[in-house]
């Protein structure tokens, strides 16, 4: 059970991250799992491009193909209604994460 919640969780940060990152630049792929993996996570392929995909579909990102290397490459960048949601997600997560994470003594 608590596996479970928290796949869910971290899925949730991860779409968050994705949308940090293509409102920055385009985002593939292979590049979201290797900057998943600076941060000490494990994404596979078959986790990383349904998220894709999905946030492709819900309007939250616009997919692109650009070659490099001569070969296509899909890209990602945050949409309209994708930099509303970050927006809010950001002010939710402040909010959230300074509620629940310890603080030290002395401080409110």
């Amino acid at each position: 059970m608590s596996d479970t919640i928290l796949r869910e969780f971290f899925l949730g940060f991860v779409r968050i991250h994705i949308l940090h990152h293509a409102a920055e630049e385009g985002v593939y792929g292979l590049g979201m799992i290797e900057e998943l993996a600076r941060h000490g996570y494990s994404l596979s392929p078959g986790t990383i491009y349904p998220l894709l995909h999905s946030m492709e579909r819900a309007g939250y990102l616009a997919r692109e193909e650009r070659h490099v290397n001569g070969r296509p490459r899909k890209y990602y960048t945050i949409t309209r209604q994708g930099r509303d949601v970050l927006t809010e997600a950001r002010q939710k997560v402040a909010e959230l994460t300074g509620e629940v994470t310890p603080r030290r003594r002395g401080q409110r």
